[in-house]
């Protein structure tokens, strides 16, 4: 799949701006590190964060290395105004391929501080769903599976609001997954 094809969008709410989301590039570096400065939950719940620039950039080359394999598809997610992206990135959706020839997959997600409580993660994730289950070839992927902490109670409301139901508690995995979890999902 072309990388520099795909972009996919959600639309503006009445307190909200719209959404581009968008594969990661070289150029978002900055911004995320920036964005993974912030002590709260998210350098908690991600494991794979960047801590500096450099860190940052080598991620997004990762992210776009998985995308080239058809591993894993990243989008960072950027607020619109007027149809223009605007300041750092605000979140980040990724489906994750599941076993081959397998039917399932995995998304993920998470928000940047200075753009939580505005509905960013919900939306990102219906566009990236929607895309899951519209874009890949019928039958390819016909399961999603969105996996968090037990003690992420927003990611747990973020899956409820984007049809996700709950399927299971996962036993901890450390150090990935250190403690117990949820699994939430959606059928095609």
């Amino acid at each position: 799949m072309d990388i520099t094809a795909v972009r996919l969008a959600a639309p503006a709410t009445p307190t909200a701006p719209a959404l581009r989301l968008r594969p990661w590039c070289p150029g978002d570096a900055a911004g995320l590190a920036a964005v993974f400065r912030d002590d709260g939950p998210l350098r908690r719940w991600v494991t794979d964060a960047p801590h500096d620039e450099a860190g940052a950039l080598r991620w997004v080359r990762e992210r776009r290395r998985l995308w080239e394999s058809g591993e894993c598809f990243s989008f960072a997610v950027v607020e619109t105004h007027d149809g223009t992206a605007v300041g750092r990135p605000s979140g980040h959706v990724v489906l994750k391929r599941g076993a081959p020839g397998g039917v399932s997959a995995e998304v993920g997600y998470w928000t940047a501080a200075h753009a939580r409580g505005r509905g960013i993660a919900p939306r990102a994730l219906r566009a990236l769903t929607d895309w899951a289950f519209t874009a890949r070839p019928a039958g390819e992927v016909t399961r999603l599976d969105l996996l968090h902490q037990v003690d992420n109670t927003a990611s747990c409301r973020v899956a409820d609001k984007c049809g996700y139901t709950f399927s299971a508690l996962l036993p901890a995995a450390p150090p990935a997954f250190p403690l117990d979890g949820h699994r939430h999902v959606r059928v095609r």
